[in-house]
């Protein structure tokens, strides 16, 4: 089974691309923190968590997902992180959250695609992006293949820096920029209300047509992301940059897995 975290769809095509290549179905992570849902996943395949990396770590919202839900049948667990750069030191959080559970570790993975995080990074153009995502497809296939063969991914080499990164900067990280305040929306918003629709953590309402956000932001980007008008904005940060979108929001919302 695999499962998936996704704001601007990086992560989703890359469980989508895993689960079709192993012959296993795809759960939306995004759908039950939206519906604030909690359920049991029986699965005879791997567990194979498909999400972006947050300061070299897996998003706090997907961990915080993974230790509250209840897994059931096969315990061998991968974890493949989506990332603009690095993933730094996440393997050591991911196998110490499988310890939590009573998982099977079997490795973490890093593949680079496009960057999306435009509230503090440049971000690449489309011809760009689209590179970088065909360049990750046979990794991904490779990572597949691993999979449906039973076998570990390989470990990759950590240097003090990447211990550093996914350590005390990880929390500083969260603390100083994970916050919804820079967020704000020009003239061009419609009201179409895609970002209040599109926001896992229902973090967005619609006063007056336009959106306010409400305190509970782990810069997904999906809202901004997303907006069909580019009409959100982040401080004057993000004021230039592409927005990388390839998200398919229909199966955001929906349950596809097998439960008990």
């Amino acid at each position: 089974m695999v499962f998936y975290f996704s704001g601007t769809g990086n992560s989703q095509l890359a469980a989508i691309q895993i689960a079709e290549a192993i012959g296993d179905e795809v759960v939306s992570i995004n759908y039950y923190l939206k519906e604030g849902k909690k359920a049991v996943f029986r699965s005879e395949k791997p567990l194979v968590f498909v999400v972006p990396t947050y300061s070299w770590r897996i998003p706090k919202v997907a961990e915080q997902w993974i230790r509250q839900a209840d897994f059931q049948g096969c315990q061998d667990t991968y974890f493949v992180l989506t990332c603009g750069g690095s993933i730094g030191n996440a393997a050591v959080y991911a196998k110490r959250l499988c310890t939590a559970k009573g998982l099977r570790f079997c490795g973490v993975a890093g593949v680079p695609m496009p960057e999306n995080y435009l509230a503090l990074n440049p971000t690449p153009d489309e011809a760009e992006c689209q590179a970088i995502v065909s360049a990750a497809r046979p990794h991904l296939d490779g990572l597949a293949k691993l999979i449906a063969a039973g076998e570990p991914f390989p470990v990759q080499q950590v240097s003090f820096a990447d211990k550093v990164k996914s350590g005390p900067i990880n929390p500083l990280f969260y603390a100083l920029y994970v916050h919804d305040k820079g967020f704000s929306t020009s003239s061009a918003c419609t009201s179409c209300g895609k970002c209040a629709q599109r926001c896992p953590l229902n973090n967005i309402d619609l006063a007056g047509g336009k959106p306010v956000w409400k305190g509970t932001c782990t810069h997904c980007m999906a809202c901004i992301g997303g907006c069909p008008a580019e009409a959100i904005e982040y401080k004057n940060v993000s004021k230039g940059r592409h927005r990388h979108y390839l998200m398919d929001d229909s199966r955001c919302q929906k349950d596809e897995g097998q439960r008990l």
